[in-house]
This record gives structure tokens, sequence and C-alpha cells, in this order.
């Protein structure tokens, strides 16, 4: 097999990729200056069964599904016993739950013991606000069966 082909054809592999590391950088959405968000519930403190639910609230924007270009939009993300938040400027990832269709409120199943919630507000393409709309994180325990 030709040499000079074979080195071709690795660079145009190679392009897509690089590609797609740069388009991970990208640029955010800005929010609204009154943006808030905040979990309705359950409250700070509170003891929960395994299953429960968690309702998301919003201030100062919209709710819109992933993908949805609308001026002070976006769509929930949930963040379960995270010390830190997601890198700010690029699409969150695995480690969040996505909420991309706009809900609002979900079930959540966890292990016994004491968790703590915190929500994030993602654009178009899950990538956090600026300035990012964060809630407060919450505490609470989960009770054992």
């Amino acid at each position: 097999m030709n040499k000079a082909w074979m080195i071709g054809a690795l660079a145009l592999i190679g392009t897509p990729i690089l590609a797609t590391a740069e388009a991970a950088q990208m640029e955010r959405t800005e929010a609204s200056a009154d943006a808030q968000a905040y979990i309705i519930s359950p409250q700070d403190g509170e003891v929960v069964g395994k299953t429960f639910k968690v309702k998301f609230g919003l201030n100062g924007m919209g709710v819109a599904p992933a993908g949805v270009d609308v001026k002070h939009t976006g769509h929930h993300h949930l963040l379960i016993d995270k010390d830190e938040l997601p890198a700010m400027n690029k699409p969150m990832g695995g480690d969040v739950i996505h909420f991309g269709g706009g809900q609002t409120e979900t079930m959540v199943t966890l292990e016994p013991g004491e968790h703590t919630l915190q929500l994030i507000l993602g654009d178009k393409n899950h990538v956090p606000h600026d300035p990012a709309v964060v809630s407060k994180k919450i505490t609470i325990t989960v009770k054992g069966d």
C-alpha cells in the first residue's frame, strides 16, 4: 500500500476528531439578569423515602426543550451529590441528569443516607448559561425501608 495514501487517509480521519474536540468548547448563551433556579421540593433538610419527587423551579427565564433556540430559555439538569459544578463552556455530560424535554419534575431513587441536590439550567446545547443559572444546593436524608 502507498505510504503517502495512508498518511493522507490518517490525516482525513483525524480532522473530524479535532473538529469535534474544538466544538466541545462552545459559546455560552446569555441568561436573563434576574434568572433564578430553585428546588421546590423536597425542602432543604427534609427526610424522604428511597423514591421521591423532585420539583424544579425557575424565575426570570422560560423552560424549553433542548434544541429550541429561544432567547432566555433553557432546560434543567439535576446534580446529585456533586461537589463541583460542570464545566461552563461545554455541554454537560453523563454525570448530570438531563431534562432535555423541558421537564419540570422527576422521580429519583437514592440509597439511604445524606445526599445533595442542585439544579443548573442548560441552553439548547446543554451548555450552562452566562452567567450560570444555578440553584442553591440542598441536603436531604433518604430513610431506609
